[in-house]
C-alpha cells in the first residue's frame, strides 16, 4: 500500500510540473498579446473573452474535476495573465470586505489595485474621470430587488455596463461580544436588514438599529462602539475588524445573492452569451409600455427584467429600465430596438455584457 502510494505521488509530481511548464507558457503569450493589445489601444479586460475560454472548458471537462472548481482555478489563470499585460484599477462602493469588494476580487482577482469609495456616485465619477479603469457596483439583491441609486446614476452618466457576476450572500450577525443577550445596538446597512428582517424580529427586536452607508461600516462601528453592539456584516468583515461570529447565515432566504456590474467607457463585444441593458422613456398614453414590450415578444428575445424610476424632473414622469438576452449586435436585437426607438422618447443603450451564470 505505501508503495502504491510513493508512485502515485510521483506521477502527480511530475504532471505538476508539466503544468507549471504550461502556465508559464500561457503567461508568455499572454504578455505577447498584452503587447498587441498596447500597439492597438485594445483595452486588457476583455469581458466576451474570459467568458468564451470559460464556456469552452467547462465543455470539454470530462473528468472528475467540478464545475465550480474548474471555473475557480482558471479565473485564477484568466487573473494572473491579464495583471502580466497591466495591473488595472478598481473601484468599489467600500470600504474594504463589503460584499461589492469580495464581487469585485472575485470578478478581477487579487493582483489589481483597489480603490475604496463611499457612495455609488463616487464610483461612477472615478470612472468617468479616468482615475480608475473600471468600477464595480451593486444593482439589485434577489431578496430585497434593485439598488435604486446605480439605477439613477446611469440616468446621469455615459458610462457603460461592461460585465455582470452574481455573488451568493452570507450575513453573520459579528460582535466584540459572545453572547447575543448582551447586544443593545445593531448596525447594518438597509439592503442588510431587509435580508434579515425576520431573524432580527425573532431574536433582536427589543434593540435599537442604526443604518449605516455599507455592511463594512457597520462591522467598524460595532467594534468602536461603547454601547454594546453587533454588526450584520461578512464573515470577512468580522475577521478585519477582529469581532466574534454569534451566529452565521441570517438572511432570511437562503438563496440569497446579489448582482453586481461592472461599469467602464467600453462595452463588451458577443461571447454568444450576452445580455442588453437599455433605458427609455415614453409618451403618457394608454397602451404605450405594452407597444414597447411588443416587438420583443414578436421577435422571441426573453427578458428578464424591467424597473422604473421617476426622472426627478416632472411628476409622474418615468424613466424605464429594461434587460433582455442577446447582443447588441445580434440581428434581432437590432430589429427590436429600431421598432422601440420609433415610439420613444429617450432610449439609451447601456450596454451588452457576458451574462452571469
Amino acid at each position: 500500500m505505501q508503495k502504491l502510494k510513493i508512485k502515485i505521488r510521483k506521477q502527480i509530481d511530475k504532471i505538476d510540473r508539466e503544468i507549471l511548464k504550461l502556465l508559464n507558457k500561457r503567461a508568455e503569450l499572454a504578455i505577447k498579446i498584452g503587447k498587441l493589445k498596447q500597439e492597438t489601444g485594445e483595452e486588457v479586460y476583455i469581458p466576451n473573452r474570459e467568458k468564451e475560454i470559460l464556456l469552452n472548458l467547462l465543455k470539454e471537462n470530462k473528468g472528475p474535476l467540478p464545475k465550480e472548481s474548474l471555473q475557480n482555478i482558471f479565473s485564477e489563470i484568466l487573473h494572473a495573465g491579464r495583471t502580466l499585460q497591466s495591473k488595472l484599477k478598481i473601484a468599489y462602493l467600500g470600504p474594504e470586505a463589503t460584499f461589492t469588494h469580495l464581487a469585485a476580487v472575485k470578478n478581477f482577482g487579487r493582483y489589481c489595485e483597489y480603490v475604496p469609495l463611499k457612495t455609488i456616485k463616487d464610483v461612477f465619477q472615478e470612472v468617468e474621470k479616468g482615475r480608475v479603469d473600471y468600477g464595480v457596483v451593486p444593482i439589485e439583491n434577489s431578496t430585497e430587488g434593485v439598488v435604486n441609486h446605480t439605477l439613477d446614476m446611469f440616468m446621469e452618466s455615459d458610462l457603460l455596463i461592461c460585465s455582470e457576476l452574481n455573488l451568493p450572500i452570507e450575513l453573520c450577525l459579528l460582535s466584540k461580544f459572545s453572547d447575543i443577550k448582551k447586544i443593545k445596538r445593531l448596525y447594518s446597512h438597509p439592503q442588510a436588514l431587509g435580508q434579515c428582517r425576520n431573524w432580527i424580529e425573532a431574536n433582536l427586536s427589543e434593540v435599537e438599529v442604526v443604518e449605516t452607508t455599507s455592511t463594512s461600516k457597520a462591522a467598524e462601528l460595532a467594534k468602536k462602539s461603547n454601547v454594546p453592539s453587533a454588526a450584520i456584516a461578512s464573515s470577512i468583515a468580522g475577521e478585519i475588524y477582529g469581532l466574534n461570529i454569534i451566529a452565521k447565515g441570517i438572511e432570511d432566504i437562503s438563496e440569497n445573492y446579489t448582482r453586481f456590474l461592472v461599469i467602464g467607457k467600453q462595452s463588451s463585444e458577443r461571447s454568444g452569451h450576452d445580455k442588453t441593458s437599455i433605458m427609455f422613456s415614453i409618451k403618457d398614453r394608454v397602451g404605450a409600455l405594452h407597444d414597447i414590450l411588443v416587438p420583443f415578444k414578436k421577435l422571441n428575445i426573453n427578458l428578464t427584467k424591467i424597473e422604473s424610476r421617476p426622472t426627478r424632473k416632472k411628476a409622474w414622469e418615468y424613466v424605464f429600465f429594461l434587460d433582455f438576452l442577446g447582443h447588441i449586435k445580434d440581428k434581432k436585437i437590432k430589429k427590436a430596438l429600431s421598432e422601440v426607438s420609433n415610439q420613444c422618447v429617450l432610449l439609451k443603450v447601456l450596454g451588452s455584457y457576458p451574462r452571469a451564470e
